[in-house]
């Protein structure tokens, strides 16, 4: 049994991080140092893969319809047109800048059952506006969650985990709180956010696309 414990939000941008998440690099010959042994700790990046970015995420499900119903209504993604080409059973969604593609599982009946959430398992995470919000939501619609608070010198993330139908888990958060720190000491980035799609426009490509988002492979009977 899940108790939902009470969230307090607290907004702390990057650029008031403390300067403990800032070691001091010392001088320029310290600086050559340090990055000669970071290097030499995680070797040449020259040969690494050209890539851009996350383009998508693939789950396989007990039920492509329960779980299509689940990231639509629960997470607000949004079915997209699939490949007619392909000869299994599935679904597309895309919001946020991601995709999520759903597969049916060949042996639903001897998928893994759903397990405690863990915040230590394996799971996907996505930022909002109001965890107070989430939290809200997630009681009306009755899913389970746990909370959990990060802090890091002054700083605090945090952090809501529920698992989607087939026991794969999802983290809320408000993680660009906390600035993204190289080994060296620089700031690399902060976590970046993506417009959702309009929720009008979703309710309009909704009626157009959701015959055509799920594609079932048809069984000749023999």
């Amino acid at each position: 049994m899940y108790t939902a414990a009470s969230t307090r939000e607290e907004h702390i941008p990057a650029a008031s991080a403390p300067s403990s998440l800032f070691p001091p690099l010392g001088s320029k010959q310290a600086r050559r140092r340090n990055r000669r042994r970071l290097q030499k700790m995680l070797g040449p990046s020259g040969g690494a893969l050209p890539l851009a970015s996350l383009n998508h995420i693939s789950i396989v499900c007990r039920s492509v319809e329960r779980s299509l119903d689940f990231y639509h209504n629960v997470l607000g993604f949004l079915p997209v047109r699939r490949p007619e080409s392909f000869d299994f059973d599935g679904a597309w969604l895309f919001n946020y800048g991601i995709g999520i593609h759903l597969l049916q599982s060949e042996d639903p009946e001897n998928m893994p059952p759903k397990r405690e959430i863990n915040p230590k398992d394996n799971h996907i995470s996505f930022q909002c506006e109001s965890l107070a919000l989430v939290e809200k939501k997630l009681r009306e619609m009755g899913i389970p969650y746990i909370q959990r608070r990060v802090e890091e010198g002054g700083i605090y993330v945090d952090q809501m985990f529920f698992h989607d139908p087939d026991g794969f888990m999802i983290e809320i958060c408000n993680c660009e709180n906390l600035p993204v720190i190289s080994l060296s000491g620089e700031l690399i980035m902060a976590c970046k956010r993506v417009s959702p799609i309009h929720q009008q426009q979703q309710q309009q490509q909704m009626a157009q696309y959701l015959p055509q988002a799920i594609h079932v492979k048809e069984k000749s009977c023999a």
